[in-house]
């Protein structure tokens, strides 16, 4: 989520997760967020304000994989 409370880097992604990802228009209903135990962001960089949902779930799937990698 743009408005996420926690950059994804400090998320512990290590244990089993269901990533949610909200459609790129409306992103997530609020009923949907309500379930959701934390809610990450993804840290953006110049004037880049939002990614669209599969660029999104790449980056967040490729950082689960980066910390579960690095447990071992």
């Amino acid at each position: 989520a743009a408005e996420g409370s926690i950059p994804m880097y400090q998320a512990d992604l290590r244990g089993p997760a269901a990533i949610v990802i909200g459609s790129e228009g409306d992103g997530m209903s609020r009923l949907v967020r309500e379930k959701c135990d934390v809610t990450v962001h993804i840290p953006m960089k110049g004037h880049i304000s939002s990614l669209n949902a599969s660029a999104a779930a790449s980056i967040l799937l490729y950082e689960a994989v980066r910390q579960r990698e690095t447990e071992a």
